[in-house]
């Protein structure tokens, strides 16, 4: 995974420093900013034996920023603060634990040109998460950074000239190891559906 991550950043950087030249000045602007409210669907999954780990879903706020290179290439990067969550364990009757987690998402866009005021949207990148202020069970840690691929679609909806409402979905791989002692236990895939409504202001 971490090779494949490394070889989708530099494929990205390429993107944008081959797509600059051609940026259009468009009378929308180039940059959209969004604010949006996000729901936190954890698919919560494990390869671990002994228990079982998943975090509770939530909402979430999020401010993303798209930089357009061109009328229909542009790059996002969301944006957020350390999440709060429970951690679970059915096993262990229930909460067992907390931690947090910064989960910024850098993605390459395609955006189709609009049609009675809307205008949907595909992208795909890299999602870099990193755990902190874990508080768990004594002798249990986790990996403290992810790397993973995100996916995404959504569609901007135009209310008024630069001003738009939005819809967006992503699926993200956040994993870490769980450990006992610094054994390693197993994986724990927290692998979120993101799904997100707001609104944005394009300059």
């Amino acid at each position: 995974m971490t090779h494949t991550a490394v070889r989708i950043a530099a494929a990205l950087a390429l993107a944008a420093t081959t797509l600059t030249p051609a940026v259009a000045q468009t009378a929308d602007g180039q940059w959209l900013v969004r604010a949006r409210a996000v729901h936190l669907d954890a698919a919560n999954k494990d390869t671990v034996d002994i228990t079982d780990v998943s975090i509770n879903n939530k909402w979430l706020p999020e401010v993303d920023i798209s930089y357009f290179f061109t009328p229909n290439i542009a790059a996002e990067l969301i944006l957020t603060y350390p999440q709060k969550q429970d951690v679970r364990s059915s096993a262990h009757g229930g909460k067992i634990g907390t931690l947090k987690h910064l989960p910024p998402v850098l993605s390459l866009q395609y955006h189709f040109d609009q049609v009675n005021g809307f205008k949907p949207y595909v992208g795909a990148g890299l999602n870099y998460t990193r755990f902190s202020n874990v508080d768990l069970p004594d002798g249990f840690t986790i990996k403290k950074n992810s790397v993973g691929l995100a996916l995404q679609a959504g569609v901007d909806y135009e209310i008024s000239k630069g001003m738009y409402l939005n819809l967006d979905v992503k699926k993200v791989q956040i994993r870490t190891d769980l450990k006992l002692e610094g054994e390693k236990l197993g994986k724990v895939k927290v692998d979120p559906l993101l799904i997100g409504l707001g609104i944005g202001w394009r300059f």
